[in-house]
């Protein structure tokens, strides 16, 4: 009965958060007027009320790219934790967010359009990942020691790079969009962003899903779990391969977004187990939920809009803390 309530929680509570954040804002929606509004989108055809354009056009494009940002950095997040063993990991581990900062910052620095600040944010996150990888192949460390040491040195390396735009940047309007976009928003999501952020998310979230149930074998050793038959570097390579794409395509419409990776595998691992069977989807929910109703925070809290990157540390720091004590029992 508990187990079964629990599942049922996981089902409302993402669907509640949806509605909630459907009807809050500057333009407040009540609930029968924005269920009549669905209605007559889809089975009336009438769509060219005011209701309808901040429902369909304004609204739901920020609500589901939030509840993918959140889903994505969250199961990259376990993902990498369960790959690397260690409950201090995030999805920027190996360099996927300072390289998609720095493409990011080089497209606004060079005053590209929306479009392309997606795309070079998306490849140079994955530029990042490719270069540790290569890193780690090239000085032969061992595996996850080797990945640590090389997402550091790239991380560090575009974050220079990020850091020498900035410096360079005209003062009175590059460097204001470029310190916007690395604080992290979803002001300005439209649904074409999201369409092209959705492809690789996609691919990388099924490919994890497949494979969630090997993660349970890595925790195991390295050689116990290849007596198991488990092929380690190929797991490795598939479950980088996925994370990178997913926090990429994140990151390349977010912004930089920290700690939902860090946090939200705690909460899950703390209130399901450690299993990736079920550790990897009640993560993706709860990281949807949660980035959600923080990104509703972040744009009904003042006057102006609040970084949501800003808001995620705030919010998260103080959680991480209250969550860890508990959970690293499970890690020992």
């Amino acid at each position: 009965m508990h187990s079964t309530l629990r599942k049922l929680i996981l089902v409302i509570l993402p669907i509640a958060a949806l509605l909630f954040s459907f009807t809050i804002g500057r333009y407040a929606i009540a609930i029968p007027d924005l269920l009549s509004t669905i209605y007559q989108h889809f089975f009336t055809g009438n769509r060219g009320t005011n209701l309808d354009t901040v429902v369909f056009n304004i609204r739901l494009p920020r609500i589901l790219a939030a509840m993918l940002v959140g889903a994505a950095l969250s199961t990259a997040g376990a993902a990498y934790q369960g790959m690397f063993k260690n409950p201090l990991v995030s999805p920027d581990i190996l360099g996927a967010s300072a390289g998609a900062g720095l493409g990011a910052c080089l497209a606004i620095f060079f005053a590209k359009s929306g479009m392309v600040i997606q795309l070079s944010a998306f490849f140079f996150g994955l530029i990042a990942v490719l270069l540790t990888y290569f890193i780690n192949l090239k000085f032969n460390f061992e595996p996850t020691l080797g990945l640590v040491l090389g997402g550091m040195l790239v991380s560090n390396l575009f974050a220079s790079g990020t850091g020498a735009l900035k410096y360079f940047a005209d003062a009175n309007d590059t460097l204001p969009a470029i310190t916007f976009w690395l604080m992290g928003s979803l002001s300005s999501v439209n649904k074409h962003d999201l369409i092209m952020a959705l492809i690789p998310m996609v691919v990388g979230f099924i490919t994890l899903f497949l494979v969630r149930w090997q993660l349970n074998v890595l925790a195991f050793g390295e050689e116990e779990a290849r007596t198991l038959g488990i092929n380690t570097k190929r797991l490795r390579l598939i479950v980088i391969i996925s994370s990178t794409l997913i926090t990429s395509a994140s990151v390349s419409i977010s912004g930089m977004v920290g700690w939902v990776g860090l946090v939200i595998p705690h909460l899950t691992r703390s209130i399901v187990g450690p299993n990736y069977k079920t550790l990897l989807p009640v993560a993706f929910v709860l990281g949807a939920t949660y980035l959600l109703l923080v990104d509703d925070l972040a744009r009904c809290l003042g006057t102006v809009e609040a970084p949501l990157g800003i808001l995620t540390s705030l919010i998260g720091v103080p959680f991480f803390v209250l969550i860890f004590k508990r959970n690293i029992k499970g890690w020992k």
